[in-house]
């Protein structure tokens, strides 16, 4: 039985991890991700989990570690954020080719430059064709739920990829929610042990890591790669609905807020679309005809959901909390973008960065992209189709 508890999202991750108790834990701090391996230093020295924990020397060698870990058949954990996650870069790619489903928690922070240690997602999206699957949380629950769901996501033998977990800087990894934490014996149960079918330690069937990939060879492991990451679109379906089943609490790929009859949308992510549902049920009320898409899987992307989610709409605004640096929009409006490109009667859609580096994102925020997007409906000027949103500079 579940039990309510305040936890921030920090904590909630490393109760999670906790609960499922990996075999390697592999860690090297840096804000706003430390807590993670602070609060789970203190199971470990409280005796609760058998968890091996190794400090390192860096991130590059903290997931350096677990790849090691994971080679040898145990499950590995270990968290990040930012830079630290940038210096992981050569590994995070090793990670996926060579198929270890680590689970990775990130919680997003602003890359330099300037330095700056608040939120926005230019961190996992520098990252985001490293191979890894990419969930998001809007809130501290679907933080601590996310992370029961990644290890069998990642481990499912359709899949074998590794996972970030993702968690708004300070927002999420910081703020104290109520939230439900289940049973021990519950977790366990629904997440399982780690039970792969190759690794370097098997004796009755030895086998390497690792291997140079010749041209004959390279682009058969790469299309491997890109059909376990086609196959984790049902694979996450069917563990969020094995989810529901166990914990009662509903996910999908996407979540559709007030997108019945829909004229106007917002597709966004993470605890953003907290304050876009805020904002649309007050336009509700006005008799406004808006809703909310909000992306809860970035990989693999699910283009079927979101296309069919506003395929009704007459406009539509993708609220990117990074920047490209395309000179036309952020990466989540190339990917939305891309998802409707074959629709017969696409909705206008414009793109607007927004929040780097930890700028507020308020309803009154909120509304002024709405009203745009009424305009254009109403068969105004679309303007410019990328823009940024909340800066002094003109």
């Amino acid at each position: 039985m579940s039990k309510r508890d305040r936890l921030s999202g920090n904590e909630a991750i490393a109760t999670a991890m906790r609960q499922i108790n990996p075999d390697v834990f592999a860690m090297f701090p840096i804000t706003p991700s430390t807590e993670i391996p602070q609060y789970f230093a203190q199971y470990v020295a409280d005796g609760r989990v058998d968890t091996e924990f190794i400090c390192v020397e860096s991130e590059h060698s903290s997931l350096s570690a677990c790849l090691g870990a994971e080679a040898a058949g145990a499950r590995a954990v270990t968290a990040t954020s930012s830079a630290g996650l940038s210096f992981m870069t050569e590994v995070l790619f090793v990670a996926a080719s060579l198929r270890l489903p680590v689970v990775l928690a990130v919680a997003n922070r602003a890359l330099t430059g300037p330095i700056n240690i608040n939120h926005d997602y230019s961190d996992s999206m520098a990252e985001r064709d490293s191979g890894f699957i990419q969930l998001y949380a809007e809130n501290n629950q679907e933080v601590y739920d996310n992370y029961l769901m990644a290890h069998r996501i990642a481990e499912h033998k359709d899949v074998r990829l590794p996972l970030m977990v993702c968690e708004d800087g300070f927002i999420t990894s910081h703020a104290i929610e109520n939230i439900e934490l289940e049973d021990d014996d519950a977790v366990k149960k629904f997440v399982g042990t780690y039970e792969p079918e190759n690794y370097l330690l098997k004796e009755e069937n030895p086998l390497a890591v690792g291997p140079y990939g010749v041209s004959a060879y390279y682009m058969e492991a790469r299309v491997a790669q890109a059909v376990a990451m086609k196959n984790a679109r049902q694979v996450i379906k069917d563990v969020s609905e094995d989810f529901y089943r166990t914990f009662g609490r509903k996910y999908d790929l996407i979540e559709e807020y007030r997108m019945e009859d829909a004229e106007i949308a917002m597709v966004i992510m993470g605890s953003s679309a907290g304050t876009a549902k805020a904002t649309v049920d007050e336009l509700r009320k006005e008799g406004i005809r808006a809703g909310v898409v909000k992306v809860r899987v970035f990989r693999p992307f699910p283009a079927e959901e979101i296309a069919a989610s506003i395929a009704g709409c007459k406009a539509v605004a993708v609220m990117d909390k990074s920047e490209g640096f395309s000179a036309c929009g952020g990466p989540l409006f190339a990917e939305t973008s891309g998802a409707i490109v074959n629709m017969d009667n696409r909705p206008k859609i414009v793109d607007i960065v927004f929040g780097l580096g930890g700028r507020d994102f308020t309803v009154t925020a909120a509304r002024s992209v709405f009203e745009r997007l009424s305009a254009i409906a109403a068969g105004g000027d679309i303007g410019p189709v990328y823009t940024h949103m909340g800066h002094r500079m003109k």
